[in-house]
């Protein structure tokens, strides 16, 4: 992409409303721009970051064994009432009507249109077990909107459910689904805890919190030093203890001593039980010829609000440090005087292409601005590599390669083994 070409409109400076540090660069590197309180338009830079942590959680699902489906987003009233959850829900679901004053609800979750499919198709405990899953954009009413798509009104969600006959089963799905989310933020690159959790508005048996560790997190987890014991302090405020006292402390697994970190929830995993399943009367015949309701779990992993995590964990003061799995372009070429220097367009021309051809991802700068300009708008963006072709490359047939960490080494322009070892170990 020619930097030229892209609709790429940064700003200096982050509107005052911006509170927090990925609100703030996401505002600056023209990512998003914001349409209504907590609803927000995604930009191409933006969404060439959203879109590869889609692919990433799509081919870690599909890896699982679960199946892709896409459900609407506008779901009928009657379908929450067989939960009681129309009115459970409260304000935070947001209801209309249709021109026949039919009510509907925009779908902040989809246990109940799901379970309502497999009812209708699932008929034997031999078809299962079934985990479905979609990627698709949600909607709640939050009384408080803020932090950006932190914590935005619509938003873009994987939402998975899993169908199961016993409970045996359904601890075997709840299992794969927490190492696939595991799976999931190593290959972003992030640094994580999986919490004990309250299961809130979904309900159900028990249930587990994905945290990225980070200062702005608005969740605070007590964690071991030395082990992957983590529980959200929500459950043990709800006991009475003091936080503070917990400092130092041994952890309960025996492993290490309590630790409190701030934490952004990116995941939510539930073993829901017979939960939806009994109020819904979804049941299969099992092994007897008996009607058996099923059990089920449901797995959410917030798409869009990890995007705002991974900024929350990687910034410096110049801007974005994107890990390299979701940049959104893996090399920037600084064409310095590319409007008037031919050789050196030339030249900037020729290793773009080569570098597409190989399969990266590749932004040339090509605006008549200077070097300042080009590499500062860099830096915010958060390319992990820059490749600079200027008087060095005029002089020696040189060009210099900077990683967003700052090293920098020069080379020959010629020299592709090089400046792509150089990416690769950045």
């Amino acid at each position: 992409m020619l930097f030229t070409k892209l609709l790429i409109p940064t700003l200096k400076d982050a509107p005052q409303e911006a509170e927090i540090v990925s609100h703030q660069l996401m505002l600056r590197a023209g990512m998003i721009r914001k349409v209504a309180s907590g609803i927000y338009t995604w930009l191409p830079l933006g969404l060439k970051v959203l879109k590869k942590i889609e692919t990433i959680v799509r081919e870690e699902m599909d890896a699982s064994g679960a199946q892709e489906v896409f459900m609407p987003m506008v779901q009928p009233r009657e379908l929450w009432e067989e939960t009681n959850r129309w009115e459970k829900m409260g304000p935070e679901l947001l209801r209309i009507k249709d021109r026949h004053e039919r009510d509907f609800c925009l779908g902040p979750t989809h246990e109940e249109v799901i379970t309502d499919i497999i009812r209708d198709n699932v008929k034997s405990y031999k078809e299962l077990p079934l985990n479905i899953y979609q990627i698709q954009t949600k909607f709640r009413d939050e009384v408080r909107p803020r932090y950006g798509i932190m914590r935005g009104r619509e938003f873009l969600m994987k939402d998975s459910y899993s169908f199961n006959i016993d409970e045996e089963s359904l601890q075997e799905t709840y299992i794969l689904m927490r190492e696939t989310y595991k799976k999931v933020l190593e290959r972003i690159g992030l640094e994580y805890k999986i919490s004990s959790a309250d299961s809130g508005s979904i309900g159900g048996d028990s249930s587990e919190e994905f945290h990225v560790l980070a200062e702005n997190g608005e969740d605070t987890i007590a964690v071991s030093d030395s082990s992957e014991f983590a529980i959200n302090t929500e459950l043990l405020l709800k006991d009475g203890e003091d936080i503070s006292s917990l400092e130092g402390k041994p952890s309960p697994d025996g492993k290490g001593t309590i630790q409190i970190k701030k934490g952004i929830e990116v995941g939510h995993i539930f073993k829901l039980g017979k939960l939806y399943a009994e109020s819904m009367k979804a049941n299969v015949l099992n092994s007897d010829g008996e009607a058996s309701t099923l059990y089920m779990g449901c797995y959410g992993i917030g798409v869009s609000r990890l995007v705002a995590a991974a900024i929350e964990q990687n910034f410096d003061d110049k801007g974005i440090i994107w890990p390299h799995s979701i940049a959104p372009f893996d090399i920037n070429i600084i064409s310095i005087g590319h409007d008037k220097n031919k050789e050196i367009a030339s030249a900037s021309i020729d290793l773009y292409e080569e570098l597409i051809k190989m399969g990266y991802s590749v932004l040339l700068d090509d605006r008549k601005d200077g070097y300042g300009t080009k590499i500062k708008d860099s830096e915010l963006i958060g390319i992990p590599l820059n490749i600079i072709v200027g008087k060095n490359y005029l002089e020696n047939k040189e060009v210099e390669l900077k990683g967003r960490d700052g090293e920098s080494s020069t080379n020959p322009i010629t020299d592709i083994k090089t400046i792509l070892d150089f990416f690769k170990n950045k």
